[in-house]
């Protein structure tokens, strides 16, 4: 086929997809089967694709849901309380009300929002009513534990996930260690905004998502509308990486649009909404035990993860009361049990399963059940967190039984995909990190296949680590990575070059203090992600195996937070197993260290 047209042996023929369409019946019964043409026939597959939707974003043509104006539209802000937990006692209305440009004050419930004609306006009302408004606490409300070590102190749904036996030496020697990750946010790089309009028996709705059937469900039964009557229309968003507050501005436009009906409403959230309500993704505390014989090989490995949900994606009419709104309209839908996602792809538990064939394996659950936030997709799910703590403790490993880590990885992996992602490593990981003055540098490995199902990805980190300051510099990273049959090489280094950029700020920077339900932080200034300057350089190695492509995806995140972890641990003889590495723990370790090896 070329340009839509069937050629036989070559030449071109009367038959194409126009003419093979036009009055065709497609109910046939099949009669046989062709082999696909080879890889090296291919046109497309294989040759880097230019973006086509770069020119528009770099010359600030409009590209994405915040951009979307329709004529005639009223604008609205969402008031809500400090902190999550607490309903809307009272609020005096007319405060707002009698404001310059204000068209109408929404109240259905502790639902309140504010429409006016202008966007400054309504920011402008919203701040009013904010300070009138009287916010109590919901009754046998209960503040969760907002640490990762606490985790293990709250009620938890546990399950083995995982176990395997096979004969091994006795154990003379085990070793035990704890990781952990924070509550980490979205962060998305504009807050979320959507669209909405009521018109007659029916509701429109322009919002970002990633599944937008199911949320014309959840939308459809918070607004009280048959499914056939709702139609949401997908705009592009400025930078999501999951579940963040796209599907709940959607929800909120559309509660808003029905008390207006005939005006078309744009809801956009501030920052500070999207860093106190955007579910964020969840903290993670993980054990990790490994026996040894008498000749330094495993004997058993054990695997503990405590984590709450990973996924409180509203998936149609059943799961409305996962949207943020649901729960404050004057008929409220109660939000549903924590889902507590399955194996083989998990979430918590996304590899915890190594794919290192350790013997004597026991891999064990402990869903969270209650939570200080609403937490839901935010990349890799769990994987992040299990990655980071299973490459760092093979390190670990091999320091103790004098192993070479790439070697300790090898001698385990009986993948042999992965072994040839692994290999393409060694001479990377061995070079020497050029050292600056007053700095401490070191490389370090990850690796993981994604899902133990997608692709594998090798990260190897250069760090510079600053003995007077304790911050971690990540100057130099390098991905071989092997995601079967690559469809766009260009589109798939972009895909890998971000990981390992999102990885780094997540290990370096990121994390939600939590308190209570509460969050203390509103903007970028408390929120730190990574700087422009703080970018490494990143190397993409495609092994094109020519398998079945399974996506580059969310590979590498897990392996550059391992390698990071590793580089560190190399550069300063210190090992560091709490996210974020940030300097004051650096400095802490930095000071723990034996007086000869400082």
């Amino acid at each position: 086929v070329r340009q839509g047209e069937f050629l036989v042996d070559g030449a071109p023929s009367s038959a194409s997809y126009v003419s093979a369409l036009t009055g065709a019946d497609f109910d046939v019964e099949v009669t046989g089967e062709v082999l696909p043409k080879s890889a090296a026939s291919y046109d497309y597959v294989g040759r880097p694709v230019a973006r086509i939707d770069l020119p528009g974003k770099v010359f600030a043509e409009p590209s994405f849901i915040q951009d979307v104006r329709v004529p005639g539209m009223l604008h609205a802000r969402v008031v809500r309380a400090a902190s999550q937990g607490q309903t809307l006692a009272a609020v005096d209305e007319s405060v707002a009300s009698s404001m310059p440009g204000v068209v109408s004050v929404v109240r259905d419930g502790s639902f309140l929002a504010v429409v006016a004609a202008r966007e400054e306006q309504a920011i402008a009302a919203a701040e009013t009513l904010r300070r009138s408004a009287d916010w109590v606490s919901k009754a046998g409300h209960v503040a969760a534990a907002g640490s990762p070590l606490a985790l293990r102190q709250s009620k938890t749904e546990d399950s083995v996930v995982h176990r395997s036996n096979s004969d091994t030496a006795k154990a003379v020697r085990e070793l035990v260690a704890d990781y952990s990750r924070p509550f980490t946010a979205h962060a998305s790089m504009s807050p979320s905004a959507a669209l909405a309009r009521w018109e007659g028996e029916g509701l429109t709705v322009w919002s970002h998502g990633q599944g937008m059937y199911p949320l014309r469900g959840a939308i459809a039964k918070v607004v009280g509308l048959p499914e056939d009557r709702v139609q949401l229309l997908h705009r592009e968003a400025s930078g999501c990486y999951g579940h963040n507050g796209a599907d709940d501005a959607a929800c909120d436009a559309a509660i808003i649009a029905k008390h207006l009906p005939g005006e078309t409403i744009r809801l956009q959230w501030s920052r500070q909404d999207e860093f106190r309500y955007e579910p964020v993704g969840s903290a993670m505390s993980v054990r990790m035990a490994a026996g040894l014989d008498e000749g330094g090989k495993l004997t058993h490995w054990r695997y503990d993860v405590w984590s709450g949900t990973h996924s409180s994606r509203p998936g149609g009419a059943a799961g409305a009361g996962y949207l943020h709104a649901a729960g404050e309209i004057s008929n409220p839908i109660d939000r549903p049990a924590p889902r507590n996602l399955q194996q083989p792809a998990g979430g918590g538990d996304r590899n915890a399963l190594p794919l290192y064939a350790f013997p004597n394996q026991v891999i064990s659950k402990h869903l969270v059940l209650d939570s200080p936030r609403v937490l839901s997709a935010l990349r890799t799910l769990g994987a992040f967190g299990n990655v980071f703590a299973i490459e760092s403790f093979i390190d670990e490993l091999a320091l103790a039984t004098g192993a070479d880590p790439l070697d300790l990885r090898l001698e385990y992996m009986k993948d042999e995909r992965a072994r040839i992602v692994l290999e393409s490593m060694r001479d990377v990981l061995l070079a020497c990190p050029e050292r600056r003055d007053g700095f401490l540098a070191g490389r370090g490995l990850g690796f993981a296949q994604y899902k133990n199902r997608g692709a594998y990805a090798a990260v190897v980190c250069e760090v510079q680590v600053n003995q007077s300051t304790g911050e971690i510099e990540v100057t130099k990273a390098f991905a071989a990575v092997d995601a079967g049959l690559v469809v766009n090489p260009d589109g798939f280094s972009n895909q890998i070059e971000g990981g390992v950029v999102q990885s780094t700020s997540w290990v370096l920077k990121e994390s939600v203090r939590v308190g209570s339900r509460s969050r203390t932080f509103d903007d970028w200034s408390d929120y730190r992600i990574l700087r422009f300057g703080e970018v490494p350089s990143v190397e993409v190695n495609i092994i094109n195996s020519q398998q079945r492509s399974v996506g580059a995806g969310e590979a590498v995140h897990g392996p550059t937070a391992g390698a990071i972890g590793n580089a560190v641990a190399a550069a300063c003889g210190i090992r560091l197993r709490d996210l974020p590495l940030i300097p004051k723990r650096v400095l802490a370790a930095l000071g723990d260290r034996p007086a000869q090896s400082r």
